[in-house]
């Protein structure tokens, strides 16, 4: 009878199975929780009807955030638990006499490792899909996408744990190495962007995601989401027989599903590599930190970048940072400082590959290489050698431009905006042009961030001249795919806005522009789905339906068109007195998720002569001319001298605040604040009779129009406060 050659080993994979069955039994125990926990909740909460496409979104929404989470962690321990025996001499020694070929020993372990990341899976999408039969929400095609989805990240992520495993030769290095290479995309995006924004003017960002798909755990939760369509359509109650408007789940996919099936592919191909790997490994290199050679070099000298770059930014904020003039940093200390970290980086690892001390005398050369690498990386960050400060994208490389300033972002759009982008890209080129100008003028230029969530406009003196400090940021979305984002801190003047050519001029001729302030309220601006909108006044709020919002936004383009709302005065100290406690808020689905945000909020601040605006809030009742009163009028203290000090004194004769006297009254009594009368009555006297007859109340029976979808909405929100 001919022999034959097996590449798989029954024995040895019932071995690994029996041996470790408290990792995957522990892990189907703790998956069954979930289905467990589901049931009782549905159960306490009676047998309500759970549909199919709520069950999709469920499966679609644990498969984007939590399968990704859980596998790169249950990955590591499988992987570690078949690949064990290559860390230590007998083991593998013993393994590699065993009437098992390496192929064998290779295919078999690598099903025993994927058969245990499969055995927890399964138990729980079996109980799931028990558990949704039951209440009426079995949906075939989300268990199938899910299940898919669940092996292809399986494989991948035990793919680059097995590929690891052949990298090391200590047991400790495994985890360590495949942690690196999970998140080292990230990690370096982080590390060149904290030393460059210390060289390059404009650079503030600690994160750009350049090369994120290097980092699958954060690349996938960033890029793989449910995606949901909702319809507002009106319903009865069946018990009060009211119509009232509602949400309803018409449609659920998986956006950008297909980059599951690509790290499958890349997990298969990490697999063959791991093989070739185990080809020529020695088992004389069980132990070592490292068991590849022509690894060696790359782990000795990238332990030394990373050195250099972190370990020099700290030494350089322990050691000078408190004496460096200015934002940026001062080139011959960091030179030295991140020449220190790097040092130690190398010989650690040197150290580590030697397993022993006694490395000084053999590796000077790699050192000096290494020193004359952070030399020339300063020089070239500080003398703009790679064009980072100077760079402007060319028109027809941009697919989106986002402009932040005054307070509200603005979204621009090539072939639609050409004119609005061509002025932004002046507005750019003439802030680089002036960079030492801006820093030698902007007062604390260089201890002042952040500033793009929020309004962030300071008031200032200039030899005796009105002033004022400003933030503007500038992102271009490349059709690449590639972000370019660059932030300034402007310090303009009212005489430098007088004049043409100078930025100060150019960022007012921009943001003060009839098209920028439709974009301010994305009027009739295409890609923007409102999502939902809502009101705000001092005695309450609500939320505002479809036909509401949509009467409100027209309203608000039209006052922005008659010049009565979104001009915006850069040097008004108190630019809000003349507002109404009174506001619209419109939450948008941005048409990027690459802006760091998924949703962006407008807040409409209603001030003296908004006549459009303000009719429309009349006629759809939702305020009356009692909620028409200033800030100036309502806290008259904020905007008087010495109003806080008159504050400080009412509160000690009335026993109540200034704003609880107010709601309770109506007014102010007689002289404070500026009223008339000098003499200060006591706390009752005069004091007039409360009127709580005032509710504003939303209108009834609105019906929904095609403008806008308002539902619920997830994600992170950025509230961009609009001050005009």
């Amino acid at each position: 009878m001919r022999s034959k050659t097996s590449c798989f080993n029954g024995s040895l994979f019932r071995k690994n199975l029996s041996r470790y069955w408290p990792l995957w039994g522990l892990a189907s125990f703790g998956g069954a929780m979930f289905p467990l926990a589901m049931l009782l909740e549905l159960l306490h909460n009676g047998f309500r009807f759970w549909s199919p496409l709520e069950t999709r979104q469920a499966y679609y929404t644990v498969l984007s955030y939590g399968v990704p989470v859980i596998s790169i962690v249950y990955a590591i321990l499988c992987a570690m638990a078949v690949w064990n025996y290559l860390y230590n001499a007998r083991s593998v020694g013993m393994m590699h006499t065993l009437p098992v070929r390496r192929e064998g020993l290779f295919v078999t372990n690598v099903l025993s490792g994927l058969t245990m990341m499969a055995i927890p899976y399964a138990v729980t999408g079996v109980l799931l899909v028990l558990v949704t039969m039951l209440f009426g929400g079995f949906e075939p095609v989300g268990v199938l996408v899910t299940v898919l989805g669940v092996m292809g990240e399986s494989l991948f992520f035990f793919g680059l744990a097995t590929f690891c495993a052949f990298i090391v030769g200590n047991v400790f290095m495994l985890p360590a190495l495949y942690g690196l290479l999970n998140f080292i995309a990230v990690l370096t995006d982080f590390m060149v962007n904290l030393l460059a924004q210390g060289f390059c003017f404009g650079l503030n960002s600690s994160y750009s995601g350049t090369v994120e798909w290097l980092s699958p755990v954060v690349y996938l939760i960033q890029k793989i989401s449910p995606n949901s369509t909702y319809e507002t359509q009106w319903v009865t109650d069946r018990l009060g027989g009211q119509r009232y408007e509602t949400s309803v789940l018409t449609s659920v996919t998986l956006e950008n599903g297909w980059l599951i099936a690509a790290y499958a592919a890349a997990g298969a191909a990490l697999l063959g590599l791991a093989w070739l790997l185990y080809r020529r490994r020695r088992s004389e290199s069980a132990g070592d930190v490292v068991a590849v050679g022509w690894m060696k070099p790359v782990f000795r000298y990238g332990c030394a970048v990373y050195a250099a770059i972190l370990g020099g930014r700290l030494l350089y904020a322990l050691l000078w940072e408190s004496f460096q003039n200015g934002q940026y940093f001062a080139l011959l200390p960091m030179i030295l400082c991140m020449i220190a970290g790097g040092a130690v980086g190398y010989y650690a690892a040197s150290m580590l590959l030697a397993k022993t001390p006694r490395v000084f005398k053999t590796t000077w050369k790699g050192m000096l290489a290494v020193a004359l690498g952070c030399a020339a990386l300063c020089g070239a960050m500080k003398y703009d050698l790679f064009g980072v400060t100077r760079r402007i994208p060319a028109p027809d490389s941009v697919k989106l431009v986002n402009v932040y300033a005054a307070g509200s972002n603005y979204y621009l759009t090539p072939g639609k905006d050409d004119v609005l982008i061509e002025k932004v890209r002046t507005l750019h080129q003439t802030i680089i042009d002036d960079k030492d100008y801006i820093q030698k003028e902007a007062p604390g230029y260089g201890y002042y961030s952040d500033g793009y969530t929020a309004s962030v406009e300071e008031s200032a003196e200039d030899s005796g001249a009105q002033s004022t400090i400003t933030h503007v940021r500038i992102t271009y979305m490349l059709n690449s795919g590639l972000k370019v984002e660059r932030g300034y801190r402007l310090y303009l003047t009212p005489d430098r806005m007088a004049r043409e050519g100078t930025y100060d001029y150019l960022l007012d001729q921009l943001i003060n522009s009839p098209e920028m302030r439709q974009k301010r309220i994305r009027w009739r601006d295409e890609g923007f789905q409102m999502t939902e909108a809502w009101f705000e006044t001092w005695s309450g709020g609500g939320t505002l339906g479809s036909r509401e919002a949509g009467l409100l936004l027209d309203a608000v383009a039209k006052d922005a068109e008659n010049g009565d709302w979104g001009v915006y005065n850069w040097f008004l100290a108190d630019n809000d007195a003349d507002n109404y406690d009174l506001r619209i808020q419109f939450e948008y689905k941005l048409p990027e998720s690459q802006f760091n945000r998924i949703h962006d909020t407008i807040r409409i601040n209603v001030k003296e002569g908004m006549t459009e605006t303000i009719r429309a809030l009349k006629d759809l009742k939702l305020i009356t001319d009692a909620d028409l009163v200033t800030n100036r009028e309502r806290y008259p203290w904020q905007y008087a001298a010495g109003g806080w000090d008159q504050y400080d004194q009412f509160y000690g004769q009335f026993h109540m605040s200034p704003e609880e006297y107010y709601e309770r009254y109506s007014e102010y009594p007689a002289g404070w604040f500026g009223t008339e009368s000098d003499e200060l009555p006591t706390e009752t006297e005069n004091a007039p009779a409360v009127d709580d007859s005032h509710s504003p109340s939303m209108s009834d029976g609105a019906e929904a129009t095609s403008f806008g979808i308002i539902g619920g909405a997830d994600g992170p929100t950025v509230m961009v406060t609009t001050v005009a």
